[in-house]
């Protein structure tokens, strides 16, 4: 499916289930009538089987039903590859101390007949909706969990097992579309040498604050493939918009000095140039070469409207042009992307 053509926000969902926070159902369904209320067309949700073990999707599919929105107005991307199992133990254990009351647990599932498994349960979970864009999940933490080289060869080809497995539920007309999503762009390069994708993920990657020269040219392959580029946390974790983690990982000022001093004067620019911050992130990473859509997540229902007009939103030449010469962005991007 090249050229694919997707709105230029798409809402994640791991704040459905649970992440860090559990939102009462009362919030969470609020969010997602709120996301079909602003969509200009049709609304693109992406989940997972991870995000809460399976709650995510369970809470997105019962939303739905609820607000009565057609299956044909709404399209669900579901990365594959971790399922839902009986949650024995205080707290699940796929994830420690990232999700909140949670009442199962889940167990990574990446192989042909594995990926298959949780590309049913995700669609028996999301009950009248189901997945049409599909993806295996995270394949660059399953292989940074390999003990050797050899175990590494063999978890690379359990990956390419379970894309085998999802371009037969496209040849059978069950999904529109296969992709790919990782931390790790370098990943997700060697996979689309091996694996025919219509779309990709980058998640942490092309930032304002992080854009490196290797992985704009791959962007630039991407784009003459016609294989469309959603950007992903775009905010490094939350850094960048005041968040004490970056990609996800604690830092601290005394040991982490070099990003607190370059947040800190992206802050100032920010503020001399009537910028928020946010506005700062999403543009730059909408800017991006070949990127169609950027993912964003909430879970406050008055962001949902406020997030889909950040693409949109105008950023003075001088912002850019002191941030280059400030030497917070580069340079050279910055003159052919900006």
């Amino acid at each position: 499916m090249k050229n694919m053509v997707l709105p230029k926000v798409i809402f994640g969902t791991s704040g459905l289930g649970n992440l860090y926070v559990a939102l009462p159902e009362a919030i969470k369904l609020a969010i997602v009538d709120e996301c079909i209320k602003c969509s200009p067309g049709q609304v693109v949700f992406d989940t997972a089987g991870k995000y809460g073990a399976g709650l995510a999707l369970e809470v997105l599919g019962s939303s739905l039903e609820k607000l009565n929105v057609n299956p044909e107005d709404v399209l669900i991307s579901n990365k594959l590859g971790w399922l839902r199992t009986e949650l024995k133990t205080s707290e699940p254990t796929f994830e420690p101390g990232v999700w909140r009351n949670l009442q199962h647990d889940a167990v990574q599932k990446i192989s042909y007949p594995g990926i298959l498994e949780c590309y049913e349960q995700g669609n028996s979970l999301l009950g009248n909706y189901h997945a049409e864009m599909v993806s295996v999940h995270d394949p660059d933490e399953y292989l940074l969990a390999a003990e050797n080289e050899i175990d590494q060869q063999l978890r690379y080809q359990d990956i390419l097992d379970a894309y085998r497995a999802l371009h037969d539920l496209k040849r059978e007309g069950k999904v529109k579309s296969i992709g790919v999503g990782a931390k790790d762009w370098r990943i997700i390069a060697k996979i689309a040498d091996d694996v025919e994708l219509d779309w990709v993920m980058i998640a942490n990657s092309m930032t304002i604050h992080s854009h490196p020269t290797a992985l704009l040219y791959f962007m630039l392959t991407l784009q003459q493939r016609q294989i469309a580029i959603i950007n992903s946390s775009v905010f490094n974790g939350g850094f960048l918009t005041g968040s004490s983690y970056y990609n996800y990982q604690l830092t601290d000022p005394v040991k982490d000095p070099a990003l607190y001093n370059w947040r800190e004067h992206f802050y100032r620019l920010c503020h001399e140039h009537n910028v928020k911050p946010v506005e700062a992130c999403v543009v730059f990473g909408a800017k991006a070469p070949g990127v169609g859509s950027i993912a964003l997540n909430t879970t406050q229902v008055e962001r949902v409207a406020q997030n889909i007009a950040l693409p949109d939103a105008v950023i003075p030449e001088e912002f850019w042009k002191e941030m280059k010469d400030s030497g917070l962005i580069d340079a050279d991007y910055a003159s052919r992307f900006l």
